[in-house]
């Protein structure tokens, strides 16, 4: 595809974050401090077929809206996203360029595809921002949910919005969320009716190494030379490392079935670990596991759609003997 290149790389943000968060929000008050000078343009990907956050912004006064409606930009095939970009960038030769996914997206996916090699010459990523909810910090339904910790998780920088709306629990669960995720060592800015300075999030994005590999043991019986197999589906084991922090993980295939307590026992038996997540089917039904050095909590949960378990670390080591431990607990040897 070819794309008219710039004069130079278009400062690019992407504002993600659950439904309801406070993106658009966010989104029209850093438009409001765009300088006369400037063009700047809007990527906003809606879920369903009518478009309605387009609608929400002010009336186009230097900026370009185009909108991807139908999907998550972040999931669905690259296709739509990469001709959608490319046009805005060529028509609108813009100075700075904001994309909105839709909150059901997983902006990690989003930025990988933004930060191959095609794009490069064209947009210089700033730093990821997911906006929270911090009214709605203490339902443990809402924040618990697995895309929420992947927008969490993805992020460089988080916004917590409506802090005119928190509470005491609010609160409280905003230190807790803090100290979980403190091993990403994101920054938290609070912001009320999405007033936040342009400099408080342009920011250089900090790229994230992940390295997907075959499973160990397939890995130390490849002979000597041979490179290993392209990675097309499960099981698969992969190491991200970022900011001095190692995380270490595993996706297994649903269909495996595990021993409960003995799944258990390998993680309570772990030293020298930052966290602890994971979520697999067991012979007691599907289970997550939440580990913090000050809490061990596992509970039942719904059926996944695989195995799949993180651990983060603050060194480097050799996870061979975990994996052989944990294929040790699994009941439906394939």
């Amino acid at each position: 595809m070819k794309l008219i290149a710039p004069t130079q790389a278009v400062p690019t943000h992407i504002i993600s974050g659950f439904l309801g968060a406070g993106k658009t929000t966010l989104l029209k008050h850093l438009l409001s401090l765009k300088p006369e000078n400037e063009v700047w343009a809007v990527l906003m990907n809606e879920f369903g077929q009518i478009g309605v956050d387009q609608q929400m912004l002010p009336q186009p006064q230097g900026y370009e809206v185009k909108e991807l409606l139908g999907g998550c930009l972040c999931c669905s095939s690259q296709l739509p996203m990469q001709i959608a970009l490319s046009r805005l960038l060529s028509e609108s030769k813009p100075d700075r360029l904001f994309i909105e996914p839709t909150g059901l997206g997983h902006p990690a996916q989003l930025l990988e595809q933004l930060t191959e090699p095609h794009w490069q010459a064209h947009i210089a990523m700033r730093a990821l921002v997911t906006v929270v909810d911090g009214s709605r910090l203490h339902d443990a339904h809402w924040t618990k949910q697995n895309l929420y910790a992947d927008q969490l998780k993805a992020a460089q920088i988080i916004v917590v919005s409506h802090t005119d709306r928190m509470d005491f629990a609010d609160d409280q669960a905003l230190a807790a969320l803090k100290t979980e995720y403190q091993a990403f060592q994101q920054s938290w800015l609070l912001s009320s009716h999405g007033q936040l300075s342009l400099a408080q999030i342009d920011l250089p994005y900090l790229g994230t190494e992940r390295k997907i590999q075959p499973l160990l043991k397939i890995q130390k019986s490849l002979p000597s030379g041979q490179s290993q197999p392209e990675i097309k589906q499960l099981p698969y084991h992969y190491v991200e490392t970022a900011q001095g922090y190692s995380v270490a993980g595993w996706k297994l295939p649903k269909r495996w079935q595990f021993d409960f307590y003995a799944l258990l026992d390998l993680l309570c038996e772990q030293q020298d670990w930052l966290r602890i997540k994971g979520i697999f089917n067991t012979n007691q039904g599907w289970k997550t596991f939440n580990f913090n050095p000050e809490q061990f909590n596992y509970q039942s949960s719904e059926e996944g759609i695989d195995n799949r378990i993180e651990i983060i670390v603050q060194d480097q080591r050799d996870w061979q003997r975990f994996e052989e431990q944990l294929f040790q607990c699994q009941l439906n040897q394939d």
